[in-house]
């Protein structure tokens, strides 16, 4: 009903007296800036450019997780105290503790070029993971990733995607694909997608184990004792993530301010009774959890 009211108005635009050529400009050439009133004149009115909201607007920015570049440097961190951004506590028990600086852990093994060695500069420990970590060099670039148990400086390291006829043993360190080891394997840093990066089996002092090989896919024994299953180009690293000797966790308390080094806040003191429902239950262990699309049935019929 509104726009069928509107309708018959129309704008129009009243002719103002020409004005003199002091304020018009050159003859035949407006001065900038002002409408074009002549009769006959067609009216085009050009927003300012803070305006145009609606415009295409071409960008050749990535995306903002791959603007930061890899580096080997610590990064410093900014504690959160158990806080998201509006400042609400959203994680009890979080404050304090020693500053620490993060180091980009590279879990993709086989981000370069296939088939080359790496050699191991130096083993040392994180603050924001429980395994140590070491700093291994291969052609001209270096990167930080999870060390094993006896891994040393001086160590070198295999890298390799192919899948032989035959089973490799892989040494201590050495990232291979599921396929290409033999059954029994103590493994960590698994990929549950190939070419996605290890997100298995990266504590320290846990390991998983290859029980067998089905229809190119692997299963594989997690820490929890439950099976995975995944695909047989799967990377992961044979060995047993290092444990740090000297964590946070293992020192003990025998001081009021010796705990104040510890990244978690005090807990309440007083002292609760727990029955039969604290602990751990004994229940049987879940079904086996699947990355694999495997065929239907009428697929394969």
């Amino acid at each position: 009903a509104l726009s069928r009211s509107l309708h018959p108005l129309s704008l129009a635009i009243r002719s103002p007296l020409p004005p003199s050529p002091a304020q018009n400009g050159t003859p035949g050439h407006p001065r900038p800036g002002l409408l074009n009133t002549q009769p006959g004149a067609r009216l085009v009115l050009t927003p300012p450019k803070p305006a145009c909201t609606s415009a295409a607007l071409s960008t050749t920015n990535p995306l903002w997780k791959c603007r930061i570049k890899y580096t080997t440097r610590p990064i410093g961190m900014k504690k959160t105290g158990g806080r998201d951004h509006t400042g609400r506590i959203t994680v009890h028990g979080i404050g304090g503790g020693h500053k620490q600086r993060y180091r980009m852990i590279d879990f993709r093994r086989l981000r370069y070029e296939p088939g080359a060695e790496e050699k191991v500069i130096q083993v040392r420990y994180d603050p924001c993971r429980s395994a140590d970590i070491a700093l291994v060099a291969g052609g001209k670039r270096k990167r930080w990733i999870v060390a094993t148990e006896n891994m040393q400086p001086g160590d070198l390291l295999k890298t390799s995607g192919h899948i032989g006829r035959m089973a490799v043993s892989a040494s201590e360190g050495d990232a291979y694909p599921l396929g290409a080891l033999p059954v029994g394997t103590l493994i960590n840093n698994l990929e549950s997608h190939p070419g996605k990066g290890a997100q298995y089996i990266r504590a320290a002092g846990t390991c998983g184990v290859l029980l067998r090989k089905v229809n190119g896919t692997a299963i594989v024994q997690l820490p929890s004792k439950r099976h995975m299953q995944v695909e047989r180009g799967c990377l992961c690293i044979g060995g047993v993530p290092r444990e740090h000797t000297e964590m946070l966790g293992l020192w003990p308390v025998s001081a009021g301010g010796s705990g104040q080094a510890r990244p978690w806040l005090p807990s309440r003191g007083s002292w609760h009774r727990k029955g039969g429902w604290a602990g751990r239950k004994i229940k049987p262990l879940p079904p086996m959890k699947s990355y694999v699309n495997l065929p239907s049935a009428a697929a394969r019929a």
